[in-house]
């Protein structure tokens, strides 16, 4: 939800671009870990985490982007946020690991 709070004041000319980018970023996260959570197999929940920090990436490198176009302020506490994801998301992964037959 912050990330949707974030992104409505960019311009309109990023509607369907950098905001869309963004958006469909942080929307990606929860949604691979829950489609992972669901599969049948630990190594396939694995593959979705996998997937979920790759999306996390853009998310950052995106809001980044942002940043440098002066879209939004450098000291976000987003950036912390998602530093604290990422961890998480790591400690899933090596929980599930540890599960693996």
């Amino acid at each position: 939800m912050e990330i949707y709070k974030i992104t409505k004041d960019f311009p309109a000319t990023e509607t369907y671009g950098l905001t869309n980018q963004i958006r469909r970023s942080a929307i990606s996260i929860p949604s691979n870990i829950a489609e992972g959570s669901a599969r049948q197999s630990n190594k396939e929940f694995i593959r979705f985490l996998y997937i979920a920090s790759g999306s996390l990436a853009e998310l950052e490198t995106q809001l980044l982007i942002a940043t440098d176009l002066n879209y939004l302020p450098a000291d976000l506490e987003i950036f912390q946020k998602l530093e604290r994801i990422r961890m998480m998301l790591f400690g899933l992964i090596r929980n599930v690991r540890k599960r693996e037959p």
